[in-house]
């Protein structure tokens, strides 16, 4: 599967959120189980749903519980996000740098 979309690439609902999925920056691929935990089957998303999964779940527990889209919907704090994405516009990015360890949180602990 190619790093990013074409832009005649049909992709779908987002498989979180629901909302249509429009190639460019609001998307991104997601490993259902994890790379280090010997994942390969990968999915495109939103960016912004990409990341709330991240931010809630480490990787030990992607791999463990929430190895579906279906077991991730299921938890309440993505369903409570989830509630909000929807309202959003389908190209809407949270915000343009990269998530985890170098993005918004490592300027805070400096």
């Amino acid at each position: 599967m190619p790093l990013s979309p074409t832009p005649d690439q049909e992709l779908g609902p987002c498989p979180i959120c629901g909302r249509m999925m429009v190639a460019g920056n609001s998307v991104d691929r997601h490993h259902w189980t994890p790379k280090s935990r010997g994942g390969t089957d990968t999915q495109w998303l939103h960016r912004v749903c990409h990341r709330m999964i991240h931010r809630l779940f480490d990787e030990t527990t992607l791999a463990r519980d929430f190895d579906t889209p279906e077991k991730i919907i299921a938890h309440p704090d993505m369903q409570t996000f989830i509630r909000w994405i929807r309202k959003k516009p389908v190209d809407y990015v949270d915000w343009p740098e990269n998530a985890g360890r170098y993005g918004r949180n490592r300027r805070r602990s400096r």
